[in-house]
């Protein structure tokens, strides 16, 4: 009887260490959602998941494409361990606000990583040089559940404007955007991403384009609606042929996180991305001087308690 016992204990104990091993390989399987491929974030995200994964062997991230808006949604009910937002979205919705349809309760800020900006591309020949040319025009710009799609119906709404008053609305990727301006299917251009972002930049390398300045009263309107909005120059040049400075919406990517998720996880991806400039310039200009002290900016969603023991571990004060 005792020796049955044994064997039962042992059995116990085989399973107890089985299923908590198999726990911890799973707490490793992460999964980490970015942007459309086009964009800047898809391949940020694949360098962080390439030395997240080189300095932790037992870590297996997939990168998977996503948007602004959705990628909240997605981190705030588990779906998703780490995932790219815009701060003015990540803002938004922890109050519920359009397009949010409920408030998020499980989302933590995890760090800054560059501006973004919100493009408005014409081809120069499209008679666009104000949003109430817009009127009656074609349109190309990302899907549903995009920050980019969300901007460009607030900003047609300056204008008394909304989807309906344009001739041809196209929800499609950055690449796909880009081909649709190239073949003359679409007048305007609407996304938003990094400058340069590679997108724009094989339109412009085939036909003339023109960036839409936004004025103050414009911008005002944004910022109204939310204090993260901000106005930044697009410098002459940006893109070829690109021969004027203007004015753009303009708001910063970040990373966000469930704010119970593994804290040696967020360390980890954080870690990678303040120890790696180099790699992370090839990719984004943006990102080429990034410090910590600017990952650690404040934008008024809490930071993850991980990464508030990671700043103030690099020195960073008021951690």
């Amino acid at each position: 009887m005792s020796l049955i016992f044994k064997t039962i204990r042992q059995t116990a104990a085989a399973t107890i260490l089985f299923t908590a091993t198999g726990m911890a390989a799973q707490a490793q399987d992460i999964v980490m959602a970015t942007g459309q491929q086009g964009g800047s974030w898809y391949p940020v995200g694949g360098a962080i998941k390439a030395i997240m994964e080189r300095e932790n062997p037992d870590m297996d991230i997939t990168v998977m494409p996503g948007a602004g808006v959705s990628n909240v949604v997605g981190v705030d009910a588990g779906r998703f361990g780490i995932a790219f937002a815009n701060s003015i979205s990540t803002v938004d919705s922890m109050s519920g606000k359009e397009p949010f349809r409920k408030a998020t309760t499980n989302v933590c800020n995890l760090g800054i990583l560059y501006p973004q900006y919100f493009q408005i591309v014409a081809l120069a020949d499209s008679g666009i040089e104000t949003v109430a040319d817009m009127k009656g025009k074609r349109l190309t710009t990302q899907q549903l559940g995009n920050t980019g799609e969300f901007l460009t119906r607030e900003l047609l709404s300056t204008a008394g404007m909304t989807f309906d008053d344009l001739s041809s609305v196209a929800n499609t990727s950055y690449s796909d955007s880009a081909s649709q301006m190239k073949d003359g299917q679409a007048d305007f251009f609407t996304l938003g991403s990094s400058l340069p972002t590679g997108s724009v930049m094989d339109l412009a390398s085939s036909r003339k384009i023109r960036l839409i300045d936004v004025d103050e009263e414009t911008f005002k309107y944004f910022k109204d609606k939310n204090a993260a909005f901000q106005r930044r120059e697009v410098k002459a040049g940006a893109y070829p042929g690109f021969d004027e400075t203007v004015h753009a919406i303009s708001y910063d990517t970040h990373l966000v996180a469930p704010c119970d998720f593994d804290g040696e996880i967020v360390k980890s991806a954080l870690a990678a991305i303040a120890d790696n400039n180099d790699s992370f310039a090839a990719i984004s200009k943006s990102m080429a001087n990034l410090t910590v002290e600017e990952m650690a900016t404040d934008i008024g969603v809490p930071f993850h308690p991980a990464a508030k023991e990671f700043y103030a571990e690099r020195g960073v004060s008021g951690m």
